[in-house]
């Protein structure tokens, strides 16, 4: 029988909640690129609950104490008497969230001896060092598609923000205000800017989509070219290379994996490059960002916005400097963990879970890590060519 260690987000401050906002959410039959699904053989919960903080377990434990496994569940995951680290050496399996990491580094993975499976709840496995996991023949596994188009739509949301400076209308709303034009001395019409997406896989594409009918100038760079039937009905320009793309550009969006190739990538002279008064919206990946060299662009006013939903080390200290950097409209990495996207990639957990402990071979599209290299998605996202 397996241990399976599982580290997610707290609880809200007001407790788990007894109600939600919605009576239900909206069915979503299939991925826009015809990947199914997850597909476990049965699931115990109700699509839309909170399942991502501790009190949801993923809805998991029913599953795995019915199979006599053993499941504990915690949020605490910070120094050497967290319950993380005292759970961890005799782990058979840990599953961790992006939004909550438990940074699985070299030193961790030497005391989980007993670790042989790592389990993203959601997307993204940088939070695992995965070559510390390929020497260990390790498999690490993610949820992937299960958020890809909740994080889409939350970079929408966050590029309009920017742009119109929406939150400091609302500030002048909230405080009693009325002043017009200090609600309007920052704001732009989204519309005829030049639009560049840094990486147009899943999430990028779809950003590219729908950012189309707002009547801006597409452009996009990636390590695998998009079928020129979509560059045509989109009217993409395609950059060889992220310098020559910024340089271009009125609006950057970035969707990358976390490499040793992106990582700083973000750096006082790429942004020197871009044009005075552009703005950047990064869900990827915060260390794709120099931290300091943002702050320091911002306050210059080379750049007139930066939003995102990603920091190192996550969660951010509370004197991080991008909680207090200019012209910024941060979110604390909930994009990809709506309720409908919690419900996705719970489901996939499972999945993932009944496939392991039935010896079955996991889904190639969820594979990061297997036998000794990368696999599935993994080979696409993070190894070099």
């Amino acid at each position: 029988m397996a241990k399976v260690l599982c580290v997610l987000y707290p609880d809200p401050t007001s407790g788990f909640p007894p109600t939600y906002a919605r009576d239900s959410v909206p069915v979503i039959e299939n991925y826009p690129n015809g990947q199914l699904l997850p597909t476990p053989e049965g699931i115990d919960f109700v699509p839309g609950e909170m399942l991502g903080s501790v009190s949801g377990e993923l809805g998991l434990r029913k599953f795995l104490e019915a199979a006599g496994h053993t499941l504990v569940v915690t949020s605490d995951k910070e120094g050497p008497d967290s319950v993380f680290e005292r759970e961890l050496p005799d782990a058979d399996i840990v599953i961790s969230q992006p939004f909550w990491p438990a940074y699985l580094t070299p030193d961790r993975l030497a005391k989980a001896e007993k670790l042989k499976l790592a389990i993203t709840a959601g997307i993204g496995s940088d939070h695992v060092d995965l070559a510390s996991a390929i020497d260990r023949g390790l498999t690490v596994a993610e949820v992937t598609y299960s958020n890809s188009i909740g994080v889409a739509e939350h970079t929408v949301m966050q590029v309009l923000a920017l742009v119109r400076d929406y939150i400091p209308q609302y500030k002048i709303v909230v405080e009693g205000g009325w002043n017009i034009a200090d609600a309007v001395k920052r704001s732009y019409d989204l519309e005829g800017m030049d639009v560049g997406v840094f990486a147009a896989g899943r999430i990028g594409r779809a950003v590219l989509e729908r950012l189309a009918p707002f009547g801006v100038r597409l452009h996009y760079t990636d390590r695998y070219r998009l079928p020129a039937e979509l560059e045509e009905s989109l009217g993409l320009t395609f950059h060889e290379d992220i310098e020559s793309l910024v340089k271009e550009i009125d609006v950057l969006t970035v969707h990358a994996p976390l490499t040793n190739e992106t990582e700083g990538l973000l750096s006082d002279e790429l942004l020197s490059t871009m044009r005075r008064g552009s703005y950047i919206v990064n869900p990827a990946r915060g260390a794709i960002a120099n931290r300091d060299a943002i702050v320091r662009t911002l306050e210059s006013g080379r750049l007139a916005g930066y939003a995102g939903d990603v920091w190192f080390p996550q969660p951010a200290p509370a004197d991080h400097p991008w909680r207090s950097m200019p012209n910024h409209g941060m979110t604390p990495h909930t994009s990809g963990t709506s309720l409908q996207s919690q419900a996705r990639y719970a489901a996939g957990t499972r999945e993932i879970l009944e496939s392991w402990f039935a010896g079955r071979d996991i889904r190639p599209e969820y594979l990061i890590v297997e036998g000794g290299g990368y696999a599935g998605t993994g080979a696409h996202s993070y190894e070099t060519r």
